[in-house]
């Protein structure tokens, strides 16, 4: 359903329910929608009751006075007002297309930080929800930008089917024109057969009543001795029709066949001679066309007939004028077979007709080389041509007849005229004009609009609307071309297949609208890398290809080089900087193929695997990737099937964690770690599935899957005699920036029933690179439910001390890598050293990763380190095994 007034009809009702419903449930606020006059569309959305106990503090007349303030002026776009009751306010936001207000949402709540400071009424209590007072205010941005951009989502579809209709319709009129003119000049051609009159005659009305769809046609000639009686001259009749007469001479004269102006008489026509009717009725006639046929010494004695029989027919202005001048050629043949009148009567007959026909047509006399005939449309359309043809130019020859093939007697063709720059539809024949020498007759239509028309319709088909780069259809288009042509010219040419790394996680942590920027941002970027601004595709989501031309393969070093750099810098979104990595696979062709899916598809599996290897990357393709990707399809198939099992397959292991400041160095707790033990693929490598997980986004499931096992487990053990166990969970960037993910830790600490305390959640360093602010408020609320949270990596992230003092943290786990060479290299011995004091001070712990010697393990005793894990204690162990050996 949709609003049904004017612009409005640009907006869905239901979408706008939906809207409003879902960011009411996600802002907590109450919501509804006011059309460009005021009047609501939908109701208020939220608990009913909550919604009306608001609504008694907010007025409709004081909605109405804002809603006015706003609409009739273009200075502000959005209000907030406050109630009599403190903690109680509305807001009016107006989303404008074109200037124009299309609609108004009215938003209100309870707001948790309100100034009790001047009111006299007491706070409201017993709403359901509040918010703080900027996430009211940043809620009325949100909603009125969203409806924009579906608003003129809506409004680029709708222009786009409107000029698709007047595209259609105007190819409609363009076609019917061309084949109007085509039935003419077979009219026409008529003139030049070596036949008799009636055999001329027969075979005009038979290209006029197929054209037309008629049922029957024919020519009466009244009788100069008995005005009662009537021949046949010629008649025609479509398939299925019986003949109407046994003989062709002394028949009844029709009363119809009187006059000397055309008559049209339509179905159920009544303003005609009753006894016209009656005649009509007894010959199965339903409708009809008389088109007098004058000769040289009376006004008319013949008359031509064009029937419809089988169905009700009106006709149209267009036919009528079609049947008149259809007329007028044969009634020229028939004068001239029959009468041997002058050429120059017959000339100005065909030169009334030609006149009328809307198509320019010239005649050239093949022999001598000059015009014999030009009409009005020519001369009108081509006038410096027709004037200048006797000059060397030639123009017309150059123009037209030199694209016409030598041996071709008659055909069409599409020519272009660049110093018109119009189209233009050819249509020829070698003729004998009026009886003298052979001739060419020419009917030239201008399609120009036409071709115009395809051009936008080829331009939306093959352009993504979002970042105006070319789509996927016009990528495989061109690519075939370049293929050809390095194929044929034996040059090269390469694919870049590029896909932006955790693009889900800006568009998921600051809308899609910003994400859209970022897409459009990218592909502006790409436009500028000299040697492919015109060969840049966006595949679809965040996916693009670049094609490399044979022309610039030679500079392919630079352009990938180029194409690094776009991304070492951050995009400025919502007002604060964000990096955004991508990974890119190269193939080159020929070498690699010539068929056009799979040079694609070969690119995609290079992509995938330069992202499997760390993300950031660049791959080239080599054949050895294809078994690859069959392995990569195969752990897809299964890991998509482990999830209607529940996740079983995946294991978790646990590895130790040693407190080396106790006696014996006893195990405190685990790092919890999965691992796939697939039925069908055997046991898989976490550095070949975690990748391809996060590519499916399939890491989210995976990992609370984990994460519920893991905290089972510890409880488990806690309550078995060690209840200070505790275990460390890993938590992926794709759930960090999930929505939900506190909710989802709070909800498994409840069920399984651990002490918090007990459960410490890694993040890795490097997710407070986009979003410090947003991974702050997501940290501080999981700590909240009283989890540990650990920095992990730490050492290898973008200002690194920074995030020490920024994010709410608990532990900080120092890398691996300052770790290897920590027996002898005095840079990590101080660097583990510095980061230990500073935990102490900072009321930190610290642990150390990736102890493998013993030669590590003393070292670190010198140390101000408690917690240390590694391979010099145990690797990673099942359940039972951890079990065994350490509870």
């Amino acid at each position: 359903m949709q609003i049904n007034r004017g612009r409005d009809s640009l907006i869905d009702i239901e979408y706008l329910t939906q809207l409003q419903d879902s960011f009411s449930r996600a802002v907590g606020v109450y919501t509804y929608c006011l059309d460009s006059a005021g009047v609501p569309v939908t109701e208020a959305s939220g608990p009913k009751e909550d919604a009306e106990r608001l609504m008694e503090y907010i007025s409709p007349e004081r909605v109405a006075d804002i809603f006015y303030r706003l609409t009739l002026s273009n200075i502000e776009d959005q209000v907030i007002e406050d109630t009599q009751i403190p903690n109680v306010k509305f807001g009016l936001t107006t989303v404008r297309v074109n200037g124009q207000a299309l609609l108004t949402w009215v938003v209100f709540g309870v707001i948790s930080d309100y100034d009790p400071e001047g009111y006299v009424e007491e706070p409201i209590t017993g709403i359901s929800s509040e918010v703080t007072f900027d996430r009211f205010q940043d809620g009325l941005d949100l909603i009125r930008e969203t409806c924009l951009y579906q608003t003129r989502v809506r409004m680029h579809a709708v222009n786009a089917e409107a000029e698709n209709r007047r595209n259609k319709y105007s190819e409609q009129e363009l076609n019917e024109a061309l084949k109007r003119s085509e039935v003419m000049t077979s009219i026409v051609q008529l003139m030049d057969k070596d036949e008799i009159a009636e055999s001329i005659a027969v075979s005009a009305l038979k290209i006029v009543g197929e054209y037309l769809g008629l049922s029957s046609s024919h020519i009466y000639i009244t009788n100069i001795h008995d005005n009662s009686l009537m021949d046949i001259m010629a008649e025609w009749y479509a398939p299925g029709m019986v003949p109407r007469f046994d003989t062709s001479r002394d028949l009844p004269r029709y009363s119809f066949l009187s006059g000397s102006k055309l008559q049209a008489i339509s179905s159920g026509s009544t303003v005609i001679n009753p006894k016209w009717l009656e005649e009509m009725e007894m010959l199965g006639i339903k409708s009809m066309v008389i088109v007098p046929i004058k000769s040289s010494d009376r006004p008319a004695y013949m008359y031509a007939c064009y029937d419809e029989c089988n169905r009700d027919r009106y006709w149209s202005v267009d036919e009528i004028n079609f049947l008149s001048d259809a007329t007028r050629i044969v009634e020229s043949i028939i004068e001239r077979r029959r009468y041997e009148i002058n050429i120059a009567s017959s000339f100005e007959s065909v030169r009334a007709s030609l006149d009328n026909v809307g198509t320019s047509v010239y005649v050239r006399d093949l022999q001598t080389g000059t015009l014999q005939f030009t009409n009005k449309t020519m001369i009108t359309n081509f006038t410096s041509e027709v004037k200048f043809d006797k000059s060397e130019d030639r123009p017309l020859k150059r123009i037209f007849e030199s694209q016409i093939p030598e041996d071709s007697d008659s055909g069409s063709l599409e020519i272009y005229n660049p110093q018109r720059d119009e189209y233009y539809e050819l249509y020829y024949s070698h003729i004998i004009w009026m009886g003298s020498a052979p001739s060419l007759m020419c009917a030239i239509l201008d399609v120009t609009e036409k071709k115009k028309n395809q051009k936008k319709i080829e331009q939306l088909a093959y352009t993504d609307f979002l970042t105006g780069l070319y789509n996927r259809m016009c990528c495989e288009r061109d690519l075939a071309r370049l293929v050809d042509g390095a194929v044929t010219e034996n040059k090269h040419g390469a694919i870049l297949y590029l896909d932006l790394d955790d693009f889900k996680h800006i568009n998921d942590g600051l809308g899609h609208q910003y994400g859209d920027v970022l897409l459009q941002a990218i592909a502006h970027s790409f436009t500028r890398v000299r040697g492919v601004e015109e060969t840049s595709y966006r595949m679809g989501g965040d996916e693009f290809v670049i094609v490399v031309p044979p022309d610039s393969y030679s500079d392919l070093d630079r352009i990938i080089t180029d194409i690094k750099a776009i991304f070492n810098r951050p995009w400025f979104l919502k007002d604060a900087d964000y990096y955004c990595t991508m990974s890119m696979g190269v193939v080159s062709f020929p070498d690699e193929g010539t068929q056009i899916q799979d040079l694609i598809k070969k690119a995609d599996i290079t992509m995938y695997e330069a992202k499997k290897s760390g993300k950031n990357k660049v791959a080239i393709y080599n054949r050895d990737m294809d078994s690859q990707s069959s392995k990569r399809l195969d752990m897809e198939k299964n890991m998509r099937e482990a999830g209607k099992n529940g996740y079983e397959e995946f294991l978790v292991y646990y590895q130790p964690i040693m407190d080396i400041q106790l006696d014996g160095s006893p195990c405190v707790g685990a790092e919890a770690l999965v691992r796939w033990d697939s039925p069908s693929l055997g046991f898989i490598s976490p550095g070949d599935f975690i990748p391809l997980a996060e590519y499916l986004g399939l890491i989210i499931p995976i990992g609370a899957h984990v994460l519920r096992k893991a905290c089972e487990t510890c409880k488990k053990w806690n309550d078995n005699g060690h209840p200070n166990y505790k275990v460390n969970v890993n938590l992926s960037v794709v759930q960090l920036v999930q929505p939900d993910i506190v909710q989802i830790v709070r909800t498994t600490v409840e069920e399984t029933g651990i002490n918090p305390h007990n459960l410490t959640l890694e993040v890795t360093e490097s997710l407070a690179i986009n979003d410090m602010n947003k991974m702050k408020e997501v940290l501080a609320a999981i700590r909240e439910i009283g989890c540990r949270i650990a920095l992990d990596d730490f050492g290898t992230g973008y200002s690194s001390l920074n995030h020490i003092r920024e994010l709410p943290i608990d532990v900080i786990k120092v890398d691996q890598s300052f770790v290897r060479e920590l027996a002898s290299d005095a840079y990590s011995q101080a660097f583990v050293r510095y980061i230990s004091q500073l935990a102490s001070m900072i009321g930190m712990s610290i642990c150390v990763e990736g102890i493998e010697t013993s030669q590590q393990f003393e070292v670190l005793s010198d140390m101000d380190v408690r917690m240390v894990q590694g391979y010099y204690f145990s690797r990673p162990l099942p359940q039972n095994k951890f079990e065994e050996k350490y509870i």
